[in-house]
């Protein structure tokens, strides 16, 4: 079994993590989100459905009986113990996902070289550890808010401040140009990380 090089896509609210993550499927990369793994656990799994309503309530539930996302964050992020609750039940299951996913690739008859995922919470969850390189996104913030339309918040005080997150990376990107400066840029990166699975192989 061959394991593609692991890379983790991380950086504050609005930096541009999802676009850094298309580039490098775009280059090549099998991707995957921690938001699409959160995504498919709330529509699949009744054991995590059933936590929520027990501790959120069933006003989170939409019309189809699935956990709505918004409904969630509108409880969560004004209650630290209610995001905690949160953070804790979903966090162990998106782990185990993901590495259930990588797994599955490196079973494939050929396997991608690299696979890259966004992780918003990498350094605070200490979710580093699975990786084998990580890409900090940074971005000033007044871009940040434009992306977003909407000022910072609460959710920002939570997060490691970039120049740590730029300490600890293995790579890092200022999101202020085009998408093509940032494809050039993620060329370079698989370039740097193909070689190095070639020198392991």
């Amino acid at each position: 079994m061959s394991q593609p090089v692991a890379v983790a896509i991380t950086g504050g609210i609005g930096a541009g993590k999802s676009t850094v993550l298309a580039a490098f499927r775009g280059c090549g990369a099998a991707t995957v989100s921690s938001d699409e793994i959160v995504h498919h656990l709330l529509r699949s799994d009744l054991a995590v459905r059933a936590a929520l309503v027990e501790r959120l309530g069933e006003e989170i539930l939409d019309e189809e009986g699935i956990p709505d996302r918004p409904a969630i964050a509108a409880i969560v992020f004004a209650d630290a113990d209610a995001l905690a609750f949160l953070e804790g039940l979903l966090h162990p299951l998106v782990s185990r996902e993901y590495l259930t996913w990588y797994e599955q690739l490196g079973r494939l008859d050929e396997p991608p070289l690299v696979c890259a995922t966004e992780v918003p919470l990498l350094y605070e969850s200490g979710g580093e550890s699975r990786f084998d390189r990580v890409v900090v996104v940074t971005a000033p913030r007044q871009l940040r808010e434009q992306r977003r339309h909407a000022p910072q918040d609460s959710r920002e005080d939570r997060l490691l401040d970039d120049g740590e997150k730029i300490a600890k990376a293995d790579f890092h990107y200022v999101n202020t140009g085009t998408f093509d400066d940032l494809e050039t840029w993620v060329e370079g990166v698989m370039a740097d990380l193909t070689s190095e699975r070639s020198d392991v192989d």
